[in-house]
């Protein structure tokens, strides 16, 4: 290990809270390494100490235990836009300097997360590698002579050499997962839809997801609760619902015989075999499933019509400037233009019948576990052979988005030379809790440490608590997964249990006063309709702390949802209500807030 400081979201809070850090002094901090780690090529624009003002003066208005990402640096992958700051995709030819940040990086920055800069990549996400940039090689952050991955290699180097809490990739064919594995990190590839891909480069419009990666799942889930939240204005968004759910005896999917390929490497098919028992002993029954059904789906994705939506992306550039690109990318983006309507019929049609298939392998188990990569290699290696390796890289990566399932890469081990390994498990579309919570204890039962660090992965909070230890609370507003207060029961080991409605007797208002913007639950039964609500599972020592936090005219009272029953949750006393605006006709407060930049 380097030793590389260790920014973890949970201690850089608690040292602001306790006053021995502040954020301009992390900030100042990570700009002078960043200086000494210039030949890793993990930036094309680190910002300067001006550029960071603006963000830390926001900062000094807002005490640091008000905000969930209160002073936590963080990465943006170069295809993602932060207002004022050039984005390239990796193409100087294509920049451009936007006016508005994506969706995603505002909802980080509300919550008090600070941009450290824009990432290196693969130029226009088009690689697993991260040697396709004319800003350089992104070097491994074990083993400068070794790929760090791609496309999302400079964020994920950031956040393993310590210049960053947390990063943003993206995802079409394994980005925001090869270079996790690579780089001993977790990445985390949502549900296709639940972040939003607005003010984001696209490559492959229909199949692109928003990535993050961390040091753990806990961090990763932290930044998760800031960033899921539903985007009117991107028609590809899709609305957070909850699906599965952990359990403590579980049966896992294991590609069976040949399926599984390690491409000569003894040490990786070794690591992958200890993760398998790992998982066994934390509970969960291994099955053999067929996995051609996926490898199938995973060459439609290069080999079928799919090359063209990424030709479509760039095409002004393509055709006015094709020399811009890279020899390389333009050799895999160039032939979508051939590519005829007949062709992406029959390549929808084959999907289909292959993800019919796949789903009903997964109906059978939990989830399943397979490698994230089955080796890696040298950035001479990739020079010499940039396709072959490059295929090799998404053996296991390629089919995720195709067929809509949800991902996590996690950390699993190292090879002799110090070099990282990691597997990914997935599952479903909306199954993105529960697979996190499986991969937490999976990564901390391998024993391993924090990115480049030395430090330990964190001990995992005790959630195996008998339902009598727990109080479900009703939450209809900022306490809401992904809004601001959310972090208050998430930092007291809540746990989300169900999205569902009140009983069809209560009124919403918009309270005056904020950030953070409130609303008023009020019964009545009088003209009172169905509120959209959550219901969050809060240890019951935790719930006096949790209440006094809670400041008047608010209250936990009882509350009745549409299925009879009564539970402890968010009222409001009448005399809120001068001055506030009846908003029961959206039916619940996310359904308001995309109506308005109110957060």
């Amino acid at each position: 290990m380097t030793g590389s400081p260790v920014l973890s979201i949970s201690e850089l809070r608690q040292a602001y809270l306790d006053a021995r850090l502040t954020p301009s002094g992390v900030m100042a901090g990570i700009r002078s390494r960043a200086v000494d780690l210039a030949a890793d090529n993990i930036w094309i624009h680190l910002l300067s100490e001006a550029e960071t003002a603006p963000y830390l003066d926001a900062l000094a208005k807002h005490d640091p235990a008000s905000l969930p990402l209160y002073g936590i640096p963080f990465a943006i992958k170069d295809n993602i836009d932060l207002a004022g700051i050039p984005t390239t995709a990796g193409c100087a030819a294509f920049s451009y300097t936007p006016d508005r940040s994506a969706f995603v990086v505002e909802r980080l920055m509300a919550a008090g997360g600070i941009p450290v800069g824009k990432t290196n990549l693969d130029q226009f996400a088009t690689g697993l590698v991260g040697t396709r940039s004319p800003w350089g090689a992104t070097r491994n952050a074990f083993n400068p002579d070794y790929i760090s991955g791609g496309s999302s290699s400079g964020s994920a180097a950031a956040v393993a050499k310590g210049l960053a809490s947390f990063s943003l990739g993206t995802d079409t064919a394994g980005s925001g997962r090869v270079p996790a594995a690579l780089n001993n990190l977790v990445g985390i590839k949502p549900t296709r839809g639940l972040l939003s891909n607005r003010g984001v480069v696209p490559a492959c419009r229909s199949l692109d997801c928003v990535s993050v990666f961390a040091l753990d799942c806990a961090d990763a889930g932290t930044v998760m609760n800031v960033v899921y939240e539903y985007d009117a204005e991107d028609p590809y968004s899709r609305r957070v619902r909850s699906a599965g759910s952990e359990r403590v005896e579980f049966t896992f999917g294991v590609p069976s015989g040949s399926q599984i390929e390690f491409f000569g490497d003894e040490e990786a098919e070794a690591l992958f075999r200890e993760s398998v028992v790992r998982m066994e002993e934390l509970g969960g029954k291994r099955v053999a499933i067929d996995f051609q059904p996926f490898l199938d789906a995973a060459r439609l994705l290069y080999e079928g019509p799919w090359v063209a939506e990424r030709y479509a992306a760039i095409q002004v550039l393509i055709e006015t400037d094709p020399d811009a690109l890279l020899p390389v990318t333009r050799g895999i983006i160039e032939p979508g233009r051939e590519i005829l309507a007949i062709d992406a019929f029959k390549a929808q049609y084959r999907l289909q019948l292959l993800k019919k298939r796949a789903d009903q392998i997964l109906k059978d188990v939990d989830f399943i576990l397979t490698p994230t990569t089955g080796s890696i290699y040298t950035i001479d290696e990739v020079n010499t052979d940039p396709v072959a390796l490059n295929s090799r890289l998404g053996y296991y990566t390629n089919f995720m988005n195709l067929l809509d399932y949800a991902a996590v890469a996690v950390p699993a081990g190292f090879r002799e030379k110090g070099l990282p390994f990691g597997v990914t498990l997935f599952a479903p579309a909306y199954h993105d809790r529960a697979i996190c919570s499986y991969a937490a204890r999976l990564h901390h039962a391998a024993g391993l440490t924090l990115g480049t660090s030395d430090s330990p992965v964190p001990p995992m909070p005790v959630t195996d608590r008998p339902e009598d230890d727990l109080i479900k609370i009703v939450v209809c507003g900022a306490h809401m997964e992904g809004l601001p207060l959310n972090h208050q029961l998430t930092d007291r080991d809540a746990r989300f249990s169900a999205i569902t409605k009140t009983a069809p007797c209560y009124r919403l208002y918009a309270l005056s006063g904020g950030p953070p913007h409130r609303p008023g639950l009020v019964r009545d039964d009088n003209s009172g309709v169905a509120i959209g609500v959550e219901v969050w599972e809060l240890p019951v020592g935790q719930l006096a702390g949790f209440m006094a936090g809670i400041p008047a005219p608010l209250g936990i009272g009882s509350i009745e949802l549409n299925d009879g029953s009564w539970q402890k949750g968010f009222i409001c006393e009448p005399c809120a209500l001068v001055g506030a605006r009846d908003i029961t006709a959206y039916g619940g407060w996310r359904a308001y807030l995309s109506t308005t930049t109110t957060s």
